[in-house]
Protein backbone atom coordinates (compact mmCIF):
# COMPACT_ATOMS: atom_id res chain seq x y z
CA UNK A 1 0.00 0.00 0.00
CA UNK A 2 2.84 2.43 0.76
CA UNK A 3 4.06 4.14 -2.36
CA UNK A 4 7.62 5.34 -2.70
CA UNK A 5 8.24 8.41 -0.54
CA UNK A 6 9.97 11.32 -2.26
CA UNK A 7 11.61 14.56 -1.11
CA UNK A 8 8.98 17.25 -0.32
CA UNK A 9 6.07 14.77 -0.17
CA UNK A 10 3.39 15.58 2.37
CA UNK A 11 3.05 12.52 4.59
CA UNK A 12 1.20 11.26 7.64
CA UNK A 13 2.61 9.04 10.36
CA UNK A 14 1.24 5.51 10.63
CA UNK A 15 2.87 4.88 14.02
CA UNK A 16 3.06 6.88 17.25
CA UNK A 17 6.29 8.61 18.27
CA UNK A 18 5.52 9.40 21.93
CA UNK A 19 9.06 10.58 22.72
CA UNK A 20 8.40 13.50 20.34
CA UNK A 21 4.73 13.93 21.21
CA UNK A 22 3.65 12.77 17.74
CA UNK A 23 0.80 10.38 17.06
CA UNK A 24 -0.66 8.41 14.18
CA UNK A 25 -2.03 10.78 11.55
CA UNK A 26 0.37 13.62 12.34
CA UNK A 27 1.16 15.42 9.07
CA UNK A 28 4.59 16.57 7.93
CA UNK A 29 6.79 17.22 4.92
CA UNK A 30 9.73 15.07 3.87
CA UNK A 31 12.74 17.40 3.97
CA UNK A 32 15.70 15.00 3.70
CA UNK A 33 16.66 11.45 2.81
CA UNK A 34 18.81 10.22 5.71
CA UNK A 35 19.38 6.58 4.74
CA UNK A 36 17.75 4.14 2.37
CA UNK A 37 14.00 4.38 3.16
CA UNK A 38 14.60 6.64 6.19
CA UNK A 39 13.47 10.25 5.91
CA UNK A 40 13.61 13.43 7.98
CA UNK A 41 10.04 14.71 8.35
CA UNK A 42 9.24 18.23 9.51
CA UNK A 43 5.86 18.93 11.09
CA UNK A 44 4.64 22.53 11.16
CA UNK A 45 1.64 24.34 12.55
CA UNK A 46 -0.89 26.32 10.48
CA UNK A 47 1.47 29.33 10.54
CA UNK A 48 4.38 27.34 9.11
CA UNK A 49 6.28 27.19 12.39
CA UNK A 50 8.05 23.85 12.77
CA UNK A 51 7.26 22.02 16.00
CA UNK A 52 8.92 18.65 15.28
CA UNK A 53 11.68 17.12 13.19
CA UNK A 54 11.77 13.34 13.23
CA UNK A 55 13.47 10.52 11.36
CA UNK A 56 10.86 8.09 10.07
CA UNK A 57 11.12 4.94 8.02
CA UNK A 58 9.09 4.64 4.85
CA UNK A 59 7.15 1.82 6.55
CA UNK A 60 5.80 4.40 9.07
CA UNK A 61 4.69 6.96 6.47
CA UNK A 62 1.84 7.30 4.02
CA UNK A 63 1.99 9.86 1.21
CA UNK A 64 -1.01 12.23 1.16
CA UNK A 65 -2.64 13.45 -2.05
CA UNK A 66 -4.67 16.62 -2.51
CA UNK A 67 -5.85 15.92 -6.04
CA UNK A 68 -6.82 12.77 -7.92
CA UNK A 69 -4.03 11.01 -9.73
CA UNK A 70 -4.27 10.54 -13.48
CA UNK A 71 -5.49 6.99 -13.73
CA UNK A 72 -5.85 5.59 -17.22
Amino acid sequence: MNQSVQLLDVVALTADSPELGLSVGQVGTVVELLFEQVFEVESSDDNGVAYAMAASSQANLIVLHYAPSNVA
